[in-house]
């Protein structure tokens, strides 16, 4: 993964192209199923071949099916479910699996990606009696009980193991997980950094520390880790989503789209992958146009200037300032009849200012269809105090996703008070911020009794 990590243009190459495995003759034809074929099929999904795993997949649970339920095809399909992610099906297929090392331990595997950690800790426990490395399925049994949320007695299973699994990479990682959960967070970077000293791939680790670099604010870090927890299957859904937010914050939208397809591969009923597709694509064409963009740069940089760098007569100055309008992005939002409006503004003041505008590819009023929305205050006074203290929390609060809270950052927004001030069409102008976010933040403030303004 080093190249991979120096490449500049990552994303497309996130899981680089490998050594094609014929993945009929192991997945339907080797027997006996075991270790290898393991090994195998990991190669052929982390490579380009996660169709082919999925169409000879659904051919031998059609075998199955017709008659040939023997515990090897039995083994083969949970397995292959379990590195494709089905983890409801690996844990249907390997149940029907009875006094094998391999089936018990991949069952405790699927298991706890569902949750079921009591479970899991008895299979792994099974998995070590039948002949599965033992030490490696007693750390393995701690993590299970820790999720389970017995803390305590997880971590004297994980110390048990000191004299044999402290050289491990899952010992440290276990360990890290369990300082995580103390939220000692630089402990457990420690122990998770450690951990991938140890095994450069080890899933787990490169995924807890892609997040916690990602909550420090450390974007090229988390970057990096979350392309390398993307080696060796079952891969993190959560992995593959977070790294393709991260990329589109960066603008790297064919990069950001490939993750999230990458998802709906493994997942194709994954809503969230399939609407942040979407978000991406669609961003990726509004910032296709580079000239476009060069051309809306330069257009903004004229707004700004102020009135004051022109020629114009003292009575045009005095009664564009009494009116407030101070730049030429202040023309642009009133009328010519506004202006006409105002005291000593007369026909020969107008002549001036469509002068000063058309010498600039200007007119007054042209920009009135998207004009600045009225800022909402909030009267604080007015407000009952449950109310009030809504009002003032942070957007923290909320728990959204890194994409949505750095959208809001963009705009200036800290507080809830200030949140619902915004229209959604206000909060769709800012660059990432899609409907996936939109909708995220209204169930959020649905759930405490609020909305954005207008709704």
């Amino acid at each position: 993964m080093s190249a991979l990590l120096n490449n500049p243009k990552r994303g497309a190459d996130v899981l680089a192209p490998r050594p094609l495995i014929e993945v009929r003759q192991v997945l339907v034809e080797s027997n006996p199923f075991g270790p290898e074929q393991v090994k195998q099929l990991r190669a052929a999904v982390v490579g380009t071949q996660v169709g082919d795993v999925r169409q000879v997949l659904a051919e031998l649970l059609n075998q199955v099916l017709d008659g040939d339920a023997s515990k090897r095809n039995h083994l083969a399909l949970g397995i292959a479910s379990y590195l494709m992610a089905r983890h409801v099906q690996a844990v249907e297929y390997l149940s029907k699996v009875s006094g094998d090392a391999t089936g018990a331990f991949y069952l405790a595997q699927s298991l706890v990606s569902l949750g079921r950690f009591d479970e899991a800790a008895g299979n792994f426990q099974q998995a070590a009696d039948l002949g599965w490395d033992a030490v490696d399925c007693t750390l393995l049994r701690a993590g299970a009980i820790r999720q389970a949320g017995r803390l305590e007695e997880a971590e004297q299973i994980i110390r048990s193991t000191a004299r044999q699994g402290a050289t491990r990479a899952e010992y440290s990682f276990q360990m890290g997980c369990i300082l995580a959960e103390r939220s000692d967070t630089f402990g457990a970077i420690e122990y998770f950094e450690r951990s991938v000293d140890m095994d450069p791939h080890h899933t787990g680790a490169l995924f807890r520390l892609a997040n916690l670099n990602n909550q420090l604010g450390n974007d090229d870090d988390a970057i990096k880790l979350f392309e390398r927890s993307l080696s060796r299957p079952p891969f993190f859904l959560g992995a593959l989503i977070n790294l393709g937010l991260m990329y589109e914050d960066q603008e790297m939208y064919p990069a950001a789209a490939f993750c999230f397809r990458r998802a709906l591969e493994f997942d194709p009923t994954n809503e969230r992958a399939r609407l942040y597709l979407k978000d991406t694509e669609a961003a990726g064409d509004m910032f296709f146009d580079e000239d476009t963009a060069r051309r809306n740069r330069e257009m903004e940089a004229v707004l700004v200037v102020p009135i004051s760098d022109f020629e114009l007569s003292a009575r045009s100055r005095n009664c564009l300032d009494r009116a407030g309008i101070h730049s030429l992005g202040d023309l642009t939002r009133v009328t010519e009849a506004e202006l006409l409006s105002n005291k000593n503004f007369g026909e020969t003041s107008l002549k001036e200012v469509r002068d000063v505008m058309a010498a600039r590819g200007l007119t007054i009023g042209q920009s009135l269809g998207a004009a600045k929305p009225a800022a909402v205050t909030f009267v604080r006074e007015d407000l009952a105090p449950e109310v009030r203290a809504k009002m003032e929390l942070t957007v923290a609060d909320l728990n959204l996703t890194v994409r949505s809270r750095k959208c809001l950052s963009r705009l200036g927004i800290t507080t809830l008070g200030e949140l619902v001030s915004k229209s959604a069409d206000e909060l769709l102008t800012v660059r990432n911020f899609g409907v996936t976010s939109l909708n995220e933040i209204r169930q959020k403030l649905t759930e405490m009794t609020m909305s954005l303004r207008n709704e």
